[in-house]
């Protein structure tokens, strides 16, 4: 009895071992996305299904259940693309060394496409500069009926990866309250919107906005040169320096980030120091600018801000010395040579306006007394007149009453022999009979 008791303890042992080996050799794998899980509409991802054991059969599963191309093979990375609205969702996967056994499957992986609606908008409060231990507030927007709002931020990695999400009603924003700030949590922010019935269809990316931390080193100085008052045209360069070895200067304009360029100039006084040309001013570059100093290994961790610097542009620049340049002229030289030509045209056409108006004064007078001078020739009577002192300025021709059937005849006083002024003796008309002047000569 005991070898038959040995046996069947022997025989049990081994088949434990055997299950045990089974079970170690056939479990599950893990299931990753490269190069990230939030794809783009248009854009490809590879899945990988990884397992310590050498599987040689891996298959690939969508858990809601649509149907997909061939997602079965000898090769561990499944490629998904161009995705579409179709290809969001969750994925598993299991690996086999036959088809008849396969091991459990992996935990799932979302995928998630984004661009499905259009980019909601960010902001932070009290704002993007701010010092460490001071909470910081994200507010996510969006034109459309999105409910709900992600909250991504930018790894170490480059990959925005998820921070927080958040339900919201109708039109509401969602705020994202963040404690308070250290070097771990500051860094680059966006969001995403979706809806709550989609989870894996969201909207594209906002723009992000970088959260940075100020006040861990001493100011730089800020100065302009030529003086902080410039005219219209003139070109700018501001200059900001530091005792301090920053590797790169931030200039920030009323909150406006303006450029980072590297600091590789000294000083005359050995100060590190970086230019910041701004080429011509406009009246758009007045305002208040302030500068910062940086590492290049911590990109959000900047100095205290330098003092204020109040730039102003005024006026406009005007040359005083004579043109050296060929034919070709600037802007500034043309300008009075069109303002003379305009007052050249206008002048003439002053002048041609009143010669008119003087010429068809005359030509009116002439018209006027023409059907008096008509009369006469055609010998037409004329009634005697009392003219007054006012008409004999006007009448200088000494009329005479003729005989309507002879010829007359009229004389006029030549006007060399009119007078200057009108007299005062009143004008004598007679009246005679052309057959007496014959009769009697």
């Amino acid at each position: 009895m005991c070898p038959t008791l040995l046996s069947l303890l022997s025989l049990g042992f081994c088949v434990s071992l055997r299950i045990w080996a089974a079970m170690g050799e056939y479990e599950k794998p893990s299931l990753s996305a490269w190069p990230s899980p939030v794809v783009p509409l248009g854009q490809t991802v590879t899945l990988w299904c990884h397992s310590s054991r050498p599987f040689v059969i891996f298959r690939l599963f969508k858990r809601d259940g649509t149907s997909l191309p061939k997602l079965q093979g000898h090769s561990k990375n499944f490629t998904l693309g161009p995705v579409t609205r179709k290809h969001a969702g969750s994925y598993t996967c299991s690996a086999s060394r036959s088809r008849f056994v396969w091991s459990d499957v992996s935990d799932p992986l979302p995928i998630v496409v984004t661009g499905v609606f259009p980019k909601p908008s960010i902001s932070a409060h009290p704002g993007p500069l701010v010092h460490e231990g001071e909470n910081v507030t994200f507010r996510c927007n969006s034109s459309m009926l999105l409910d709900k709002f992600i909250l991504h931020k930018k790894s170490s990695t480059g990959h925005f990866q998820r921070c927080e999400e958040t339900l919201t009603g109708g039109h509401a924003p969602a705020d994202f309250v963040i404690g308070s700030m250290t070097l771990a949590s500051v860094g680059s922010y966006r969001c995403y919107g979706s809806l709550s019935h989609s989870p894996y269809e969201w909207s594209a990316p906002s723009d992000p906005v970088d959260i940075i931390i100020t006040g861990r080193s001493r100011k730089p100085s800020l100065s302009a040169q030529g003086g902080p008052v410039v005219t219209s045209g003139e070109n700018m360069t501001l200059v900001c320096s530091s005792e301090s070895a920053f590797d790169q200067f931030h200039l920030l304009k009323e909150g406006e980030n303006l450029g980072r360029p590297l600091a590789e100039v000294r000083g005359p006084r050995g100060a590190l120091q970086a230019e910041f040309p701004l080429g011509p001013g406009t009246p758009a570059h007045s305002g208040v600018y302030r500068c910062y100093g940086s590492f290049i290994h911590s990109p959000y961790s900047w100095s205290d801000s330098s003092d204020p610097l109040f730039l102003s542009v005024t006026g406009s620049t005007t040359s005083t010395c004579p043109s050296t340049m060929g034919p070709h002229t600037t802007e500034e030289t043309q300008h009075p040579q069109e303002h003379s030509s305009t007052w050249y045209i206008v002048l003439g056409l002053v002048i041609a306006f009143t010669s008119t108006s003087i010429f068809l004064a005359a030509l009116v007078c002439h018209c006027c007394s023409t059907p008096n001078h008509v009369a006469s020739m055609e010998g037409e009577p004329m009634e005697e007149r009392t003219v007054n002192g006012e008409d004999s300025a006007a009448e200088d021709v000494v009329y005479a009453h003729l005989d309507l059937r002879t010829l007359s005849k009229r004389q006029s006083t030549p006007a060399s022999l009119r007078p200057m002024h009108p007299s005062a003796e009143p004008i004598i008309y007679e009246e005679f009979n052309i057959n007496q002047d014959h009769a009697e000569p």
